[in-house]
């Protein structure tokens, strides 16, 4: 979206963020508390009426900084629609944050979710850790044959033996992939800060309610990252609102 935004003038000192997913949760959240600094918010969501509540529900509280737009993050032409209204409402974006997941329930049936998040180490391969933390060399097609490696284990139950991921390890992989490739997209933009960030243990839907946090406390972790100053730093991922290490 934000390759597709150029500045305008008239709108070059009102901060402009994006919160995905932001009808529920941690991104609802997300959004009161940017709002709640003076931030426009567009506040996307798939499902156009629990997006439109949210929105609602922000302004009752007082917070009229707070937009909504319909965006399924799956779609090419809706992303396409909404940078096209951000580009011709505001000129630009601030802040992107990338926040909706795709079937996040689904996949998790119970509270155990806490050793996935507890879990010292997602790699134990630690070739796999090297390459991934060269992000000088790595590359698009290295993270492709990462995961299609990964998939072949996966099929062949080799994931303990090859150092893979054990506890819910698909939704790992897919965390550990999206942090790779965040660290390439920010070595490519050094004039942009692109990091990724774990908000802790919530108490969402994604965790059955048992998480140790709560949404709010989850996205005050994400704002102590959306809110690097100037200069701040990229490339970097950051866990409860501290840099951490990517594996």
């Amino acid at each position: 979206i934000w390759k597709q935004c150029g500045i305008h003038d008239e709108h070059i000192f009102i901060r402009i963020a994006v919160v995905t997913g932001g009808n529920k949760g941690i991104g609802l959240e997300v959004c009161r508390q940017l709002a709640s600094k003076g931030i426009t918010v567009v506040l996307t969501a798939r499902n156009e009426k629990r997006g439109s509540a949210a929105v609602q529900e922000l302004k009752q509280a007082g917070l009229h900084n707070v937009i909504f737009h319909q965006l399924d993050i799956t779609d090419s032409p809706g992303i396409d629609q909404l940078a096209d209204f951000l580009k011709g409402h505001f000129g630009k974006i601030d802040i992107l944050v990338n926040n909706a997941a795709l079937g996040a329930v689904e996949y998790i049936e119970d509270a155990a979710i806490s050793s996935a998040t507890s879990e010292p180490e997602q790699l134990k391969n630690e070739e796999l850790k090297r390459e991934l933390d060269d992000i000088e060399k790595l590359t698009e097609k290295d993270l492709d044959e990462m995961l299609a490696t990964y998939l072949k284990d996966f099929e062949a139950g080799a994931l303990e033996a090859r150092g893979w991921p054990m506890h819910f390890s698909a939704y790992r992989m897919g965390q550990i992939a999206m942090n790779a490739y965040s660290r390439m997209i920010a070595r490519r933009q050094p004039g942009l800060r692109i990091n990724c960030a774990n908000p802790g243990y919530v108490k969402t839907d994604i965790s059955v309610y048992s998480g140790t946090l709560t949404p709010a406390e989850g996205a005050s972790n994400l704002l102590k990252v959306l809110l690097l100053p100037e200069g701040g730093p990229t490339g970097k991922y950051f866990d409860d609102g501290k840099e951490a290490p990517f594996v």
